[in-house]
């Protein structure tokens, strides 16, 4: 009888020890589960204000519709084509381009289709592209925010090679790939020369620091709200080559935004336009898609 009601005890304390260690187990997974839920908190946290700012930089991003822009591609079919609205290009006299890297369909597109010269600029590759049905002039130069030499790069503002090509007062049109080179060159650049644009297809760069942290926006939100003083957005498009995690709400480091002059644009408020276009392409087709497919 004895041994029976010892056997019950031992039972009694084998289940009340498991109880224990269960209850424990269950404590500790909440306690950790409390630690990560508030270590994610406090990293939300820390990164809210960026997201912020990004969110407000792609708010302003958005294109607007125009009634009177008829969105057509020049240059390659891949990296290196931009939408532009076609039927306002006839008022340009030169076209530029900055940043080619050893090829510039664009300009060649733009020489032939108005008749006009297209000054093609970059210091890092001296690769002169052939155009034969058009007129481009190559320049082993760089654009920049001041004018200097730079590792033995020639650089200079956009307002100086305006005027050393005759261009000071004339209506132009740009195309600018310059690796992050952009944002400080249209900061510093002259309200008369921005005036005088009348499209800018424009690939902006996100850049990293020297301790691989993302740049702040500060700079490019000046540059954007600058720029919106003399343009409208008619195009946004996400390079693929660049997706990456990160720098949410955007997809990827690079993107094209099409910049037409208010001078010409009409603004239809009764539309709104978002998500890829049916001209745009993959700048890398052997790459996924990161691109939104709407706002």
């Amino acid at each position: 009888m004895r041994r029976h009601i010892w056997v019950i005890a031992a039972g009694v304390l084998a289940l009340v020890a498991i109880l224990v260690v269960r209850n424990q187990v269950k404590v500790y997974r909440g306690r950790q589960a409390a630690a990560l839920a508030m270590e994610q908190r406090q990293r939300l946290a820390q990164q809210a204000p960026d997201v912020v700012r990004r969110q407000a930089l792609l708010d302003m991003l958005q294109p607007v519709a125009l009634a009177n822009c008829q969105l057509e591609r020049f240059g390659e079919t891949h990296d290196g084509g931009y939408l532009m609205c076609a039927n306002l290009l006839n008022g340009v006299a030169s076209g530029y381009s900055y940043g080619i890297s050893g090829y510039d369909q664009w300009g060649c597109d733009i020489s032939t289709r108005l008749g006009v010269p297209v000054h093609q600029y970059d210091c890092f590759n001296l690769t002169q592209p052939v155009c034969p049905s058009g007129r481009t002039v190559f320049h082993a130069e760089c654009v920049g925010d001041t004018a200097g030499t730079l590792d033995g790069r020639t650089f200079d503002t956009m307002k100086g090679q305006f005027e050393r090509n005759g261009d000071g007062s004339r209506r132009l049109v740009l195309k600018m790939d310059v690796e992050g080179a952009e944002w400080r060159s249209l900061l510093s650049a002259p309200d008369e020369v921005l005036a005088q644009i009348d499209q800018l297809a424009i690939e902006f760069h996100w850049l990293k620091d020297d301790d691989g942290r993302w740049e702040q926006e500060h700079t490019h939100l000046l540059v954007l709200q600058r720029l919106k003083q003399y343009f409208e957005i008619a195009h946004l498009h996400f390079n693929n080559a660049g997706c990456v995690g990160g720098l949410e709400p955007f997809p990827t480091w690079a993107y094209e935004v099409l910049f037409v002059s208010k001078r010409l644009a009409v603004v239809d408020p009764s539309r709104t336009v978002g998500g890829p276009h049916p001209l745009d392409a993959l700048n890398n087709p052997s790459l996924p898609d990161c691109r939104p497919t709407a706002r």
